[in-house]
């Protein structure tokens, strides 16, 4: 049994932002910046990435997104 379904339709994957549309002024402090992202972003945990979306989800066993990316990567 799948534990993600799938049941959106594409205008719900056009309401989600495409990444590649958010800019962020880096000169900005941090939270500003962590801020401005959010509210462009709209769902930091779900967007856009041209013709992808990107779910991103957490686990329990405490890996963090630049541990599993260094992994990948070895």
């Amino acid at each position: 049994m799948n534990q993600f379904p799938n049941h959106e339709t594409e205008s719900d994957v056009e309401e989600l932002v495409d990444i590649r549309d958010v800019s962020v002024d880096k000169t900005l402090p941090r939270e500003e910046r962590i801020a401005s992202f959010v509210r462009q972003i709209k769902n930091p945990y779900r967007f856009r990435c041209g013709e992808f979306v990107v779910n991103a989800r957490f686990t329990d066993n405490g890996k963090t997104l630049e541990d599993c990316l260094q992994g990948i990567l070895r």
